[in-house]
């Protein structure tokens, strides 16, 4: 987009009145999105943003711009802008940009530029019919498609210099069951680093199907009971467990704000021993994956808890740099317009050794959780709110009926320094990571879990 000679022209201006680290991140993005509600396709959206932010630390302070215009003359000006925010000498800076290469890289089966409209928009015709055709008791249902195509360059005043390319595709579908005055919701969605090709390996009509008969299913079902209770997570919840109560918690940011309940726990026993938590950017296929971050650093795969013990916390450049530290490749932004901060990419509980079939057989009673909804979790104390989305009942080891308007309250660490059963399963889940009003795109994941007791709010029927 920009040669390398010009880069290194504007770093050198970001710096020439003082100030540690001076860096560009350029930005090309194209995105299609498609919505369909009430039978008709309503919108088909695509789009073209280009621009650059310029950021410039000094000390503990940190400069921030960017423009659309990335032409020599338009980013001087907004390396010129960032450089009279830095303080201290200023600095001649000769640089020698050096690629990085990446860690893992990721192949694209079928580049969503080079796939028709017509051919997306059958993509979500065919969710829509199929969600219908399951029940006339389905009364609505929304289908969203999206994909981004996204192309940066990154270069730095420590000689970092990255070309890289991103490619996600997306589906998402919601569906609404109606009987007498009982209305009830399913949702589905798949995406991932990767092209058109995501639906050879999903099918739109079976996200489509599971959706709309999690709608149906849901206005049979019992009000959910209240109290204290086991609760079996089962490995298709997703991992929203993991990413609320606990991920966010490991960022760095946070930890040093002390804004986290991990913060100062280095080494000491935080979760069972059974439990292990990772965070890996460089996972095949997965929505969170990529080959560098944000701030030109590979994709890295970082174990953040281990057998329980706290081992690591997610770093940018910044956070690392306040603790003399490299980062662990978590720089991430929503785009151009945004600075880095630490996020997840994809996050998880590893598997362990439990047949998820047992876990059930070996809870007397309690709470089977199928899939998790949304919720509240506070980082500072590690406490949660969770709606369950798809509960059944257990009971004498056995799955019996569905019940609705459940929600599970605890504090994450807490949750997880009692859990006694992993399975060796492992089940992902897509979403939009919302953080300083930026969101980036994330998995997250966890095997069927049991976790002896956790409080249970029920409803009034």
């Amino acid at each position: 987009m920009v040669p390398k000679d010009v880069l290194s022209d504007v770093l050198a201006i970001a710096l020439r009145q003082g100030g540690d680290f001076a860096e560009v991140y350029l930005e090309r993005k194209r995105n299609t999105g498609i919505g369909l509600e009430a039978n008709q396709v309503e919108r088909v959206v695509s789009g073209l943003d280009v621009g650059a932010g310029i950021r410039v630390i000094s000390g503990e302070n940190t400069a921030y711009a960017y423009t659309n215009d990335i032409s020599r003359e338009g980013l001087e000006k907004v390396a010129g802008v960032v450089a009279r925010a830095a303080k201290g000498p200023g600095k001649d800076l000769v640089l020698d940009l050096r690629e990085v290469k990446p860690v893992a890289d990721f192949t694209i089966g079928r580049r969503p530029d080079q796939v028709p409209v017509d051919d997306k928009v059958a993509v979500v015709q065919r969710a829509n019919q199929t969600a219908r055709a399951v029940d006339e008791r389905v009364k609505q249902v929304t289908v969203g498609y999206g994909d981004v195509q996204q192309q940066v360059v990154i270069a730095n005043t420590e000689g970092t210099y990255v070309e890289d390319e991103r490619t996600r595709t997306r589906l998402v579908v919601n569906a609404v069951a109606a009987e007498g005055a009982a209305i009830q919701t399913g949702y589905e969605a798949a995406g991932g680093f990767c092209g058109f090709e995501l639906f050879e390996e999903v099918s739109p009509e079976e996200l489509a199907t599971k959706a709309a008969r999690r709608a149906v299913m849901m206005l049979g079902a019992k009000p959910a009971p209240a109290g204290k209770m086991p609760v079996v997570m089962a490995g298709e919840a997703g991992g929203t467990m993991v990413h609320e109560a606990c991920g966010h918690g490991l960022e760095a940011d946070l930890v040093q704000k002390q804004l986290s309940v991990y913060a100062g726990k280095k080494g000491r026993q935080v979760a069972a021993p059974l439990i292990t938590v990772v965070d890996d950017a460089t996972i095949g296929g997965k929505y969170g994956s990529f080959r560098f971050d944000d701030e030109g650093e590979p994709g890295q795969k970082t174990v953040l808890i281990e057998n329980g013990v706290l081992r690591e916390y997610m770093y940018d450049y910044l956070t690392g740099r306040k603790e003399k530290r490299k980062s662990t490749g978590n720089g991430r932004r929503e785009s151009y317009q945004d600075k880095p901060i630490p996020r997840m990419t994809n996050t998880y509980i590893a598997p362990g050794k439990d047949d998820p079939e047992k876990i059930i057989r070996e809870t007397r009673s309690g709470l089977l959780v199928k899939k998790m909804g949304g919720g509240q979790v506070n980082t500072t104390t590690g406490d949660f709110v969770f709606d369950v989305a798809e509960g059944y009942l257990i009971k004498d080891g056995e799955v019996t009926v569905p019940v609705r308007g459940a929600t599970l309250t605890g504090n994450g660490p807490e949750v997880l320094r009692i859990v006694d059963m992993v399975g060796k399963d492992l089940g992902f889940a897509i979403g939009t990571c919302g953080k300083d009003g930026q969101g980036v795109p994330v998995s997250d994941a966890q095997p069927t879990l049991r976790i002896p007791e956790l409080v249970v709010g029920g409803i009034l029927d």
